[in-house]
């Protein structure tokens, strides 16, 4: 079981750094307060304690989340506090097991989640090393890349490949729910992040919302945002992700080989009443972005896993 200690004593008699404790059987962690105290007494004093009456009680979470989660949250701590710097291998799984009293399986459990997002790199026979983070993305708010880059505290950029008013092929036009045929406004762009090329951007938008782009220099900044300020309700977005090959344009505008694996953002964009603005296909280089969703067992999000059909 994942433990934790709690003190008998009054908390302001323990110096903060007091974080780890050695029992007589294993090295616990004290995590938080939400803690169920057992049956027995550790009989053992840390020190730097004024109160030397003060006794140790063993205690058991009683947080309904699994142990694995909750090594895997303080994992991440760590990382973005820089005390497992980039580049750095991590503890061996024997160490960590020794430090936070768990098994093997919980260590490589929490260890899985970390590199399944990207945090941890290696493994295979090769030490686990803290990986260069990549941008997250997340879901929760609906925002353009302009928006995405600027609340990481990056620079977005954006080199327009194409602008053009263009019949909607059959396809598109049943994305979009239009009469094949009807005109759209289609924008190519390759988007940056602090200056390095990171995703091909293929917006195709109605033209009663498009037709304003070709007064807008769409180099100088975010389409949503120009959009936006002319009143096109923008408020909605619906978004599959899935991964695609590069073809040969993503891959001369993106420096990649054709057939590089690219993270694919498809989305639809409405209005507030319901109709469709804008269908997108965005290409992300995956080593320089990803997509975070978090939800609970006890609300629901707008997530569903779709089988891809050959």
């Amino acid at each position: 079981m994942f433990t934790a200690l709690i003190f008998a004593c009054p908390v302001t008699h323990i110096q903060a750094e007091t974080r780890l404790v050695q029992t007589s059987s294993r090295t616990v962690h004290l995590v938080d307060d939400s803690f169920m105290v057992s049956s027995f007494s550790v009989h053992q004093k840390p020190r730097k304690v004024v109160d030397s009456t003060c006794m140790l009680k063993y205690v058991q979470s009683i947080s309904e989340e699994p142990i694995h989660q909750r090594l895997s949250d303080l994992f991440r701590e760590r990382i973005a506090s820089n005390d497992w710097k980039e580049g750095n291998p991590l503890p061996s799984e024997a160490e960590l097991c020794a430090q936070h009293g768990v098994s093997r399986g919980t260590v490589r459990q929490a260890l899985a989640s970390l590199r399944s997002e990207g945090l941890i790199a290696g493994g295979r026979g090769k030490p686990p090393v803290v990986a260069h983070p990549v941008p997250s993305q997340s879901f929760d708010t609906f925002m353009s890349y302009t928006e995405w880059a600027h609340s990481l505290g990056r620079e977005p950029g954006q080199r327009t490949i194409e602008i053009a008013r263009r019949p909607a092929g059959e396809e598109l036009a049943g994305k979009m729910l239009l009469q094949t045929g009807e005109p759209v406004i289609q924008v190519l762009r390759l988007r940056l992040l602090d200056g390095l090329p990171t995703m091909v951007e293929r917006s195709s938008f109605v033209l009663e919302a498009g037709k304003a782009l070709f007064d807008f220099d769409t180099d100088s900044g975010s389409i949503f945002g120009h959009l936006t300020s002319l009143g096109v309700d923008l408020s909605r977005g619906k978004h599959v992700i899935d991964a695609v090959g590069a073809d040969e344009m993503d891959a001369s505008l993106l420096g990649v080989s054709a057939g590089s694996p690219l993270l694919r953002e498809n989305r639809l964009t409405y209005s507030r009443d319901g109709k469709i603005l804008e269908c997108s296909d965005d290409r992300y280089l995956p080593h320089l972005a990803n997509f975070v969703i978090e939800n609970t067992r006890e609300s629901k999000v707008a997530l569903a896993r779709v089988p891809r059909v050959a």
